[in-house]
């Protein structure tokens, strides 16, 4: 296997470049700054300072350095030079929208570890804390070397020294405990913006639907922000600024993502869609559960073909389901099931005819196995336009039979008129 170490030469040029010209200049711009605060929590004084955690501190920039080229190809390369540039971009935006600086009085350090911390001292001012660089190129970095461990042993031996890393900005006393957890927050935010699985951002806002989605997620975003301005500093301002952050981040999907980019895997959410997007994932189960909580879960359509919300393992027992196409970009499915099939689209906007001839063929495949359970969020959209699109183009229905066999099986179904548009378009395909 050919590594792309001329590109991985390219992406390390460009991003030491930016590194060392963007961090200093704020570092020092802050320096001279008159608003310059800070934020520390009382039990934070307990924390000890270990001159000896300097060492796996100072890793991370050996461990930067090798990143790129350990890379076993051009897209994981360009993959995780994105994240890199992205942590770069969020992180400096953090330190000039609000300055903070370190507050306790290091101690003076003899030896190795003296010399470590000097040469640390000598172009690293006490500000540029929150989110911290530092944790946000850590989850970065530990992601990709995660990829890369093949054998257990060295999984577990990369958890280990990166999370000592994690613990080590508190223990050498170069950030407080909200420049790490905001730096969690943006290594969150790096992985969910250059996803894994492939998807790009491109502007949409273009489309009256989510151009009006956007706006209106971007409007709370800015409401749950003041509210967390008026309450500051107290801890719980937190938590609406965590708030402003999802909103923000769902709104920017609607506006130019797409579904790939809340992160779900399979069956579930990840821990970083949880920090970045945690908010919003508990209202939508909190929504689902409101919405459909007097309901039936599902109910069948036709011969082996249910239709309905996210289920439990009970419905599928009492059914036989083995199968379940899950449609939800927004909610991790929690019921045990012999086979997860994950095709999720976005809550709110209408599908398009290639995205349902997909899932319908999606659909017939897995029906002549055994029976299978087609869900979305409230079984009411999303997955009643799939079975829909499934009886037009596999059990030979005309639109107007199929929306009427759907909705004598499941009342609540609501389609849109693109969504009804879109449904239309595919029984006009030969």
């Amino acid at each position: 296997m050919q590594r792309p170490w001329g590109w991985a030469c390219i992406w390390g040029l460009a991003l030491g470049v930016l590194f060392f010209s963007s961090y200093n200049t704020v570092n020092s711009f802050t320096a001279q700054r008159s608003d310059v605060g800070a934020y520390v929590l009382a039990w934070e004084r307990h924390i000890p300072f270990l001159a000896w955690t300097i060492v796996p501190y100072w890793s991370i920039d050996f461990l930067y350095g090798i990143a790129l080229f350990a890379s076993r190809s051009k897209a994981e390369l360009f993959r995780l030079g994105k994240r890199l540039l992205a942590a770069q971009v969020i992180c400096i935006s953090g330190f000039l929208l609000w300055p903070l600086r370190f507050t306790f009085e290091r101690p003076h350090s003899d030896g190795l570890f003296g010399a470590l911390f000097d040469a640390l001292a000598g172009f690293d001012l006490p500000y540029n804390q929150a989110p911290s660089l530092h944790i946000c190129l850590l989850v970065v970095l530990w992601r990709h070397y995660s990829d890369l461990a093949g054998q257990r042993a060295w999984r577990w031996l990369s958890h280990v020294w990166f999370a000592l890393i994690g613990v080590s900005v508190l223990t050498t006393w170069q950030h407080h405990s909200i420049d790490l957890l905001t730096g969690l927050w943006a290594g969150a935010l790096c992985l969910l913006l250059v996803p894994d699985q492939a998807a790009r951002w491109r502007w949409l806002g273009d489309q009256p639907q989510r151009l009006r989605l956007g706006v209106l997620y971007g409007a709370g975003a800015l409401l749950a922000a003041a509210a967390g301005a008026m309450l500051f500093p107290a801890v719980t301002a937190w938590l609406f600024y965590w708030l402003a952050a999802a909103l923000a981040l769902v709104g920017a999907i609607y506006l130019a993502g797409e579904p790939a980019h809340f992160g779900k895997q399979g069956k579930r959410m990840p821990w970083r869609s949880w920090m970045a997007l945690g908010p919003y994932l508990l209202a939508a189960r909190l929504n689902a559960w409101l919405w459909t909580r007097k309901l039936p879960v599902g109910t069948v359509v036709d011969e082996g073909v249910f239709l309905g919300r996210q289920p439990d393992a009970a419905h599928l027992q009492a059914h036989g389901v083995q199968t379940v196409i899950d449609l939800c970009a927004e909610l991790p499915f929690r019921a045990a099931v012999a086979a997860h099939a994950s095709h999720p689209q976005l809550d709110l906007l209408p599908p398009d005819a290639e995205s349902l001839a997909h899932v319908a063929q999606a659909i017939d495949t897995t029906r002549q196995q055994g029976p299978v359970w087609v869900c979305c969020a409230l079984g009411m959209s999303r997955s009643a336009a799939a079975v829909v699109a499934w009886l037009i183009r596999h059990r030979q229905h005309t639109l107007e039979q199929a929306l009427a066999r759907v909705r004598a099986a499941r009342p609540q179904v609501v389609l849109s008129a693109a969504a009804l548009a879109a449904l239309a378009t595919l029984e006009a395909q030969p």
